[in-house]
């Protein structure tokens, strides 16, 4: 009997120009929508790294990162593109929290845990999907990037 063991992807960079993302309540970024109907990933594990502008903190001190979705490939979550864009969000919005980087000082870079983008869909991947970032640190970013790497299940 065979053993079903996980399997990884390689990392991939996820299209989004937040370099220099000011602090906002509503205005955002959205990423390229990312397209699993070739690898049928089970799951995503989503990394960000924003480099945040010297300063003090203030507002929520936090950067938010949302999952979008598309099940036809043309119509995407609350009015996201699927493009590499700036987004409103809707307030209260329809995106799915994925993961939050407590800021605690300007000056500094800082390197999210590994995020799962499945687990914002209730499990499964969709078969076109992408991130949102809000800055609400109440700094600037300064350099900003983002990758995921896919997950599989494998027989051994």
């Amino acid at each position: 009997m065979a053993d079903i063991k996980t399997k990884y992807g390689t990392a991939t960079a996820i299209t989004i120009t937040a370099t220099t993302l000011a602090s906002s309540a509503t205005a955002g970024r959205s990423s390229t929508a990312i397209d699993n109907t070739t690898d049928l990933f089970i799951d995503a594990l989503v990394e960000i790294t924003p480099a945040i502008a010297a300063g003090t903190p203030a507002n929520d001190k936090n950067v938010y990162v949302y999952a979008y979705d598309s099940i036809d490939g043309t119509n995407y979550t609350d009015g996201i593109s699927g493009t590499d864009a700036a987004y409103t969000f809707r307030v209260p919005t329809h995106l799915r929290l994925i993961g939050v980087i407590p800021i605690a000082a300007g000056g500094v870079a800082y390197r999210s845990m590994a995020m799962s983008a499945a687990a914002a869909f209730g499990g499964v991947l969709p078969p076109k999907w992408g991130i949102a970032l809000l800055n609400y640190c109440g700094l600037a970013f300064t350099a900003f990037s983002a990758q995921y790497r896919g997950v599989l299940a494998q027989s051994v």
